[in-house]
């Protein structure tokens, strides 16, 4: 194929719309934004959540005894694991998380266990709480 015949002649002109900006042309090209905002709003309604369980008046005391239990030995840093609920930043409800640890103190002001690492938990959330045997 020759193109010695096109090569030098003048690009084609459009009478009826005017010549389109270098940005115009180049928006064409770009991805569209939109969809990825769809997808992770698809994506964030498909996340589970659960609603925060209130544990019974049986269920207080047992933690209230297990929390006294940690205070009177809390010079051994027994380890324990905490099963508790943190609420979700995006929508309502949040999901329950196992920490292991070794238990610090009891901070009662904030009213939030402190374990060695430094790890804090509000003793609202705590849905249950054992001392492990080492």
């Amino acid at each position: 194929m020759n193109y010695d015949d096109i090569i030098n002649m003048k690009h084609p002109t459009s009478i009826n719309h005017p010549r389109m900006s270098m940005n115009n042309r180049a928006a064409q090209f770009a991805p569209f934004a939109a969809l990825k905002t769809h997808v992770d709003k698809i994506s964030e309604a498909g996340r589970l959540t659960t609603q925060k369980r209130i544990l019974d008046e049986d269920q207080r005391q047992v933690l209230n005894r297990v929390l006294n239990n940690l205070l009177i030995n809390k010079k051994e840093h027994l380890s324990i694991m905490i099963d508790y609920f943190v609420e979700d930043e995006y929508k309502e409800g949040g999901s329950y998380v196992t920490v292991r640890g070794q238990f610090k103190d009891i901070d009662e002001i904030n009213k939030r266990v402190i374990l060695l690492d430094k790890t804090t938990i509000l003793i609202d959330d705590i849905y249950h709480i054992s001392i492990l045997k080492d």
